[in-house]
């Protein structure tokens, strides 16, 4: 697959298959993100702790996407590819994607997508790797036509 960058912004491209209009977005993290034991242990000290975490990480994933993504609105379906740059395998794959959540409930609250339900977001794919410092690369691909 190819790819050609749209001169208006860098995170935005025209995916190269004959008449077809559907765009990839991309937008990355530089952090990592608590694990599902970190988020359910919040949930057990007290009954604001995991409301708080997760009111706390969607508004930092939300300056991200607003200073990658700028005022991006889709109107396709997407499939979105997430991928977890861990600085080591001490944590479970399993934790570490359960982040997927807030990226989600962010996505939806930045108004880059309408809802996270299966007719906006048709489906994902987790990958992961491991470099020197932790981050979240989060790819949006338009599937199909409007919604």
């Amino acid at each position: 697959m190819q790819f050609s960058t749209r001169a208006n912004t860098e995170n935005k491209t025209n995916i190269s298959n004959p008449g077809e209009n559907n765009m990839k977005y991309r937008f990355e993290i530089n952090r990592r993100l608590p694990s599902y034991n970190e988020y359910s242990n919040a949930n057990r000290r007290n009954k604001y702790a995991g409301a708080t975490m997760k009111k706390n990480i969607e508004l930092e994933i939300w300056g991200y996407i607003f200073n990658q993504l700028k005022q991006v609105k889709i109107t396709k379906p997407v499939f979105i590819t997430f991928t977890w740059v861990e600085e080591n395998k001490k944590r479970d794959l399993d934790n570490i994607c359960f982040a997927k959540k807030f990226i989600l409930d962010a996505l939806q609250k930045a108004g880059v997508i309408e809802n996270d339900n299966s007719s906006h977001v048709t489906g994902f794919t987790d990958k992961f790797e491991y470099a020197d410092k932790s981050k979240v690369i989060v790819e949006l691909e338009e599937v199909g036509g409007n919604l």
